[in-house]
């Protein structure tokens, strides 16, 4: 929306000397990325109209200076006019939309929309200043069910003892809890908090005054007086992140289909049909991200068999051709991956997609399995580059390599699978024999 109003202030004053694909291009660009990097919308339901003021001062600061920087680079020595007209439209458009729509969506708010429901945990002084908030400020848009409290209280928010949280919490559509440190250990909120990831919760805990706050934590302010705790976000909850990594993804299978595929398709061709009737490449379902089914791509490394679809390749498998002996020694038979990369099935790095029917078995026998399919398969893995690749012989293998997974989704950084991506080409050159 800011952008669309940048472009269409500057069409309004209608000046050729900014109405060109260049200056607006510069400028929405130049708008997005200090935008982005600034934090100028990480704006909250809780966000007060003082710290909005702050953000739009600081992001117009360095939008002066970007905004004169592209007449002293592209249009030096020249007169332009209009300059400080078209600045002032911008400057004071953004800032009364910013605040109009602060407005209306409290005002909308207000009226029982656009809300989340909370529940509480505990029932200390802390607490009862923000039930008290949240009853009395419905502008900012908390819908609150009730409180629980191992202590019995006479009162219609009162939901039930501690135990009851997790039936309450499944049986009722619940967005955010609340919890007071007081009322629970260790121990326990760290099951509450997992509990709540698996739910897709928001989990917020409300410290004792004289609480340490950990770096893993971030600290909010609800009206000036009530303290409370974000607790860490898992990286991919962060869409700024999957941005991140499906541009790098795009670039990199790009850079793969143009430079290696392009020759490389022509001549395995040529060699896989030489060996054994079939198709060049082998097509097999597998699950993706949220559990979904797509298409996975692979140079065929096995005759044409019955139970391709149905039962992985075990060492010194009677199915596997020569060529794709080579092929699966040097890891070459993933290749086609790259397409399903491009497609938006699959990413480069992330946890190995599994066949549905193997899912489900695995699903009975470890813990947290499904949280693997929070983020798109890979075609390569922290597990596959720690030693935990090919045949599942033992319950351990599928154990290990899933607890190497869920590592990656809760500890992701660019720099992770770049470090990853790097690694698996040492291994290929160590030519490593996989099962699939």
């Amino acid at each position: 929306m800011d952008i669309f109003i940048i472009n269409f202030a500057v069409y309004l004053i209608y000046d050729k000397e900014f109405l060109n694909t260049s200056f607006l291009s510069y400028i929405s660009l130049f708008w997005f990325f200090t935008s982005y990097f600034l934090g100028f919308y990480k704006v909250y339901r809780y966000t007060k109209a003082l710290r909005i003021l702050t953000l739009l001062i600081r992001q117009f600061s360095i939008f002066f200076l970007g905004y004169f920087a592209y007449f002293g680079v592209f249009r030096e020595g020249d007169v332009v006019n209009n300059q400080f007209v078209i600045l002032s439209a911008i400057t004071i458009s953004i800032t009364a939309i910013k605040f109009l729509w602060l407005f209306l969506l409290k005002k909308y708010r207000s009226y029982g929309n656009n809300y989340r429901t909370t529940v509480v945990i505990g029932y200390d002084d802390s607490v009862k200043k923000l039930i008290k908030l949240f009853q009395s400020k419905s502008n900012l848009g908390y819908k609150y069910l009730g409180f629980f409290s191992n202590k019995t209280y006479k009162r219609k928010d009162f939901l039930g003892n501690l135990e009851s949280v997790v039936e309450y919490t499944t049986n009722n559509i619940v967005d955010e809890i609340y919890c007071s440190l007081s009322s629970l250990d260790k121990e326990q909120i760290k099951k509450l908090n997992k509990f709540a990831l698996d739910k897709g919760i928001v989990l917020k805990l409300i410290p004792e005054s004289n609480e340490l706050y950990s770096k893993n934590q971030s600290t909010v302010f609800y009206d000036d007086t009530i303290t409370v705790l974000n607790v860490k976000k898992l990286p991919f909850e962060f869409p700024e992140n999957f941005y991140k990594k499906r541009i790098f993804d795009v670039f990199f299978s790009l850079f793969v289909c143009v430079f290696l595929l392009s020759w490389l398709i022509p001549i395995l061709w040529v060699l896989v049909k030489l060996e054994s009737k079939g198709p060049l490449i082998f097509k097999q379902k597998r699950e993706g991200i949220n559990g979904d089914e797509f298409v996975c791509y692979k140079f065929r490394s096995m005759k044409i068999n019955a139970t391709a679809n149905k039962v992985h390749a075990t060492k010194n498998d009677s199915r596997v051709t020569k060529i794709g002996a080579f092929l699966r020694k040097t890891s070459m038979d993933e290749l086609p991956q790259f397409i399903n990369v491009l497609l938006g099935d699959m990413s480069v790095v992330g946890p190995r997609p599994h066949l549905e029917s193997l899912s489900l078995e695995y699903q009975k026998d470890v813990d947290n399995y499904l949280k693997r399919h929070i983020v798109k398969p890979g075609i390569t893995g922290l597990a596959q580059i720690s030693g935990y690749r090919g045949e599942i012989t033992k319950k351990s293998d599928i154990i290990n390599r899933v607890r190497l997974d869920i590592f990656y989704i809760e500890n992701w950084s660019f720099f992770l699978d770049i470090k990853i991506i790097i690694q698996t080409v040492l291994n290929v050159f160590k030519g490593e024999e996989k099962a699939y």
